[in-house]
C-alpha cells in the first residue's frame, strides 16, 4: 500500500529527492524575474546622493525631540498633577531626558561627519528646550514652582483665593 502511494504522482506534486538538472532547464521563469537585471552593477554611487542621504539623516535626528513633544504631552496629562511617586518620577524624567541630550549635542552629530550641521543642531537644542518647557509647565500646574512671594519668605501671608469652585458650582 505505502509502495503504491509512493509510486503514485500528482500534478501538483515536487520530488526533492532528485538532483537538479542543468542551468538551462524547462521551468519558466517566475511572474516579474528579469533574467538581465542578474547581472550585478557595480556603479559608484554619487557623492551629491550620499550627500543627499546624509543631509536627510541630520534633519532626522535633529527633529527626534520636536517629534517626541506630542508623545510627551499626552504622557503628562495622564500622570495627572496630584503630588505622588509617578508624576513627580515623570517631570523628573520630562528635564533629565532633554538636559542630557542637550549635553550630548556634538557626539550625536558627530554621525554626520562632511557637512555643517549648524541648522540641524540649533533646532535640535530648540526641541529640546521645548520639551523641558513643557516639564517646567508640568511643575507649574502641580504646583511645585515658586511662584509668589509667599513661597520664599516665611513673614509672608500665602495669597487669598479669590474663589472656591466644586463641581461646576461657586460656592462663594
Amino acid at each position: 500500500m505505502a509502495s503504491k502511494a509512493a509510486g503514485k504522482k500528482f500534478k501538483w506534486s515536487l520530488d526533492f529527492n532528485t538532483k537538479p538538472r542543468s542551468s538551462g532547464s524547462d521551468i519558466a521563469a517566475p511572474p516579474g524575474y528579469n533574467p538581465s537585471a542578474d547581472v550585478i552593477s557595480s556603479k559608484v554611487v554619487n557623492q551629491t546622493d550620499q550627500s543627499h542621504l546624509i543631509l536627510k539623516k541630520s534633519w532626522e535626528i535633529a527633529l527626534g525631540p520636536i517629534k517626541q513633544f506630542p508623545m510627551n504631552l499626552v504622557i503628562m496629562y495622564m500622570s495627572g498633577n496630584s503630588i505622588s511617586i509617578f508624576p513627580i518620577m515623570m517631570v523628573v524624567m520630562m528635564f533629565i531626558r532633554p538636559v542630557k541630550m542637550m549635553l550630548s549635542t556634538h557626539s550625536t552629530f558627530k554621525v554626520i561627519e562632511g557637512i555643517s550641521a549648524t541648522g540641524q543642531k540649533l533646532v535640535f537644542l530648540l526641541g529640546n528646550l521645548v520639551n523641558i518647557g513643557l516639564a517646567l509647565y508640568k511643575c507649574h500646574s502641580m504646583g511645585l514652582l515658586p511662584t509668589h512671594a509667599s513661597d520664599w519668605l516665611a513673614f509672608v501671608d500665602p495669597q487669598a483665593r479669590l474663589e472656591y469652585s466644586g463641581g461646576g458650582i461657586s460656592l462663594l
